[in-house]
């Protein structure tokens, strides 16, 4: 075993940061002492814990709350009048995040998310690209637009929907997320759900099929029925980009929209969804 390079001690303190977050504050490797720092955060150039992978450091059990224990607590007693407030301290919460490597890849801005904080529909994509890093907003490119024809073929606008990504900084050259990377950032974005409490979801995508319900499926397994995420509905179609590279699916993607709509007793006049 070798100690830790620069790019994995960006990695592990990133890591530790975000079990901090969580209130774990003890770590420890298999077959050794216990590490423990009373920083406040983690300084990567005094890190120098042998191991052979990063992924083997595990957080020590300190309590039987779970997380989804709080959180449905916290979404019980949040009003609709006050769910604006509670994605403002989640956006707080995040801060200049350095959770995930990501952070460490070149992103400029995290892109929260935007829209109705009491929307009856959220749509969640996969992450942000170039655009979106720039100007900090989910879905501003061209795969945005698109994505906005497709709310207004739904006769609605994008001010009454919200919209979000699975991980919140834009992964290099666009690829998919890594899974420490989109595990550790859709923790957000489950909050963001349990605050609006959206009738319906959209996933755009199979990432962000994977990550909402937990497992990983084809496209086509998934399409044209109704699933269950966090409490809400869930519908799966295709990320607007993928349609720009592909338009003849539109019509399938305009099939799995009828379905919201439908739950969502919203009538639209029949037409296909335009570029």
């Amino acid at each position: 075993m070798s100690r830790l390079n620069p790019q994995q001690q960006q990695v592990l303190a990133a890591r530790v940061n975000y079990f901090r977050d969580l209130g774990v504050f003890d770590f420890y490797r298999r077959g050794d002492a216990i590490v423990d720092s009373d920083d406040s955060a983690v300084n990567p150039d005094n890190v120098s814990i042998a191991v052979t992978d990063p992924d083997e450091i595990m957080p020590k059990k300190q309590s039987t709350v779970q997380v989804d224990d709080l959180l449905s607590e916290q979404q019980s007693v949040i009003s609709p009048a006050e769910r604006g407030d509670a994605l403002r301290l989640i956006q707080e919460d995040i801060g200049d995040c350095k959770r995930c490597p990501l952070a460490f890849a070149g992103r400029h801005t995290i892109v929260f998310g935007e829209g109705d904080a009491n929307a009856r529909l959220m749509f969640v994509g996969e992450g942000p690209g170039a655009d979106e890093d720039a100007q900090g907003r989910p879905f501003v490119g061209r795969a945005g637009q698109l994505l906005n024809n497709m709310i207004t073929a739904m006769g609605l606008k994008r001010e009454q929907v919200y919209i979000a990504n699975i991980v919140k900084c834009r992964p290099p050259q666009n690829r998919t997320p890594e899974p420490v990377e989109a595990n550790t950032c859709s923790q957000f974005l489950f909050r963001q759900i349990d605050v609006i409490r959206p009738e319906i979801l959209v996933a755009l995508g199979s990432t962000a099929a994977t990550y909402l319900l937990g497992g990983k499926s084809s496209l086509s397994a998934l399409r044209g029925r109704i699933h269950e995420a966090r409490g809400s509905k869930l519908i799966v179609t295709y990320h607007p980009a993928y349609l720009l590279r592909d338009p003849r699916q539109k019509k399938e993607a305009w099939a799995d929209l009828q379905i919201a709509m439908a739950e969502l007793g919203l009538k639209a006049p029949k037409r296909p969804i335009e570029e």
